[in-house]
């Protein structure tokens, strides 16, 4: 990546590489003993989400926002290991800010493990704090639960407020 991370709107031909990513990204789990469930958002799913960012040309790591509660929420972040630890997910993240920010939402969701360190802790550095959530968040959230995911470790739900565009 040479320094300079570029990140922009996924492009259709960028979509079906972006499971893979995640994937990658998902093995890291099991290093910090979560033994995440099989599967990967598809490509489907990826078209219908209200905005998907990336990095790298082909993709190396990418961004899903969707809407809920009529706030911008962070469905997804994932960075392939091979390209981690240069500030991909740092730029992933700062774009989804932005991108929110001129979309004039005024919070940014996600939900996450609390105790991975580039979970909870990595977005706790960033300025999210606890979040307050909305009915379609605790919607997600039950789902979450219904999945298995708080089996694996304690999740939370983040926000960080937005300022709003210049």
């Amino acid at each position: 990546m040479n320094g300079l991370v570029l990140v922009r709107r996924a492009g259709a031909a960028d979509l079906p590489l972006l499971p893979a990513v995640e994937l990658a990204a998902d093995r890291l789990f099991a290093a910090a003993g979560i033994d995440l469930p099989a599967g990967a958002a598809d490509v489907a799913e990826l078209a219908a989400a209200a905005c998907v960012l990336v990095a790298g040309r082909p993709p190396v790591g990418f961004a899903r926002l969707e809407v809920l509660d009529g706030n911008a929420h962070l469905e997804q972040l994932s960075v392939h290991p091979d390209h981690a630890r240069r500030g991909l997910g740092t730029a992933l993240l700062g774009a989804a800010v932005a991108r929110a920010r001129a979309e004039g939402f005024g919070r940014l969701t996600l939900t996450t493990f609390d105790d991975v360190p580039w979970n909870g802790p990595w977005y706790r550095r960033r300025g999210f704090t606890d979040a307050r959530p909305g009915p379609e968040l605790l919607r997600h959230r039950r789902a979450e639960q219904e999945s298995g995911l708080d089996d694996l470790g304690r999740r939370v739900c983040l926000e960080l407020l937005l300022d709003p565009p210049p």
